[in-house]
């Protein structure tokens, strides 16, 4: 899988977790433990992105 394939796959990942959020919030009896998984989930999608970012971006060093 090619860097850029992966990189959007991770997004995909990170969209669909918060819909899922969103979805989990408005429920009445929302499950407060759920919650907090799919958001550190989340937030460790976007950790793997943001680095992945960095280091497709950086300019090679010679």
């Amino acid at each position: 899988m090619s860097m850029q394939n992966h990189l959007a796959e991770l997004e995909r990942r990170h969209r669909v977790l918060e819909k899922k959020i969103e979805t989990e919030k408005l429920h009445p009896s929302a499950d407060d433990l759920r919650l907090v998984e799919l958001k550190r989930r989340k937030l460790a999608l976007r950790d793997e992105i943001e680095k992945l970012r960095a280091r497709h971006l950086r300019p090679l060093v010679h």
